[in-house]
């Protein structure tokens, strides 16, 4: 998933511009309030509400913020009715594509994602097209400068994660999803600083783009993940390291 994951890392360098925009703190918002909608207000008794609630606060998100939400899920506060819904596709290259949305007009949301798609290179496809090319996994993220390679591998076999994976700037650790919040919190429990932590669809196999075609790949991607109703962009590339490093800026 190396390219996919450098694409994600990028991301997170990126969320402090998401969040002067303010896109950010609106997807944030919908997530914990789809969570408490779900499993209810508390997050002690709701990891999902938890694991959003933990991922407002890292964009200092204000708790003002993070409460009228919860109640908006809960149906305190008056709120639009938000559906859940994935999407999947092709992107150029026949990179597969897969897209969690959340969405308050099923008809509006498809048409834009479908136009998206067509304009650039790509084709929305239906249910079960290329979801098989994913799993889904917790994934921990631990900076290098943290610790030595020896001891992450140490301290990830003694909190229960799957695997650990070696890159430029961090280790990638990964879980099971029922052991994700366990694993998390037995991590966070020995004072290693943690950069990101979620549960992901993660691509069992990557195919390799290049040239023109990944350029045209990651502008595709850049709208997809913009776009007001996309909650989360995953897809199966692996391409160089100059163009991905070139997308950052």
């Amino acid at each position: 998933m190396a390219g996919h994951s450098k694409w994600h890392n990028i991301r997170i360098r990126k969320g402090k511009q998401d969040a002067i925009r303010g896109k950010i703190f609106t997807k944030l918002a919908r997530e914990i309030t789809i969570a408490a909608k779900a499993g209810g207000g508390a997050p002690e008794t709701n990891p999902r509400l938890r694991l959003a609630i933990d991922k407002a606060r890292e964009q200092s998100m204000p708790a003002d913020n993070i409460q009228r939400a919860i109640k908006r899920g809960t149906g305190e506060l008056e709120d639009v009715n938000y559906e859940e819904i994935v999407y999947e596709g092709y992107g150029p290259g026949g990179v597969a594509v897969m897209l969690e949305c959340t969405t308050d007009n099923k008809n509006r949301t498809v048409s834009e994602i479908r136009h998206l798609f067509s304009k650039h290179g790509g084709n929305l496809s239906e249910s079960g097209s290329v979801s098989w090319q994913f799993k889904r996994q917790g994934v921990i993220q631990i900076p290098v400068s943290a610790m030595s390679e020896e001891a992450i591998m140490d301290l990830a076999l003694e909190a229960g994660a799957e695997d650990v994976n070696t890159e430029e700037e961090f280790y990638t650790l990964t879980t099971a999803p029922e052991e994700f919040h366990a694993v998390r919190d037995k991590i966070a429990a020995s004072s290693v600083e943690i950069t990101n932590a979620e549960l992901q669809l993660v691509p069992t196999n990557t195919v390799k783009v290049e040239g023109d075609t990944a350029g045209k790949l990651l502008k595709l991607l850049d709208l997809l993940e913009e776009h007001d109703d996309v909650q989360n962009a995953y897809a199966n590339f692996d391409m160089p390291d100059d163009v991905l490093a070139g997308s950052a800026n």
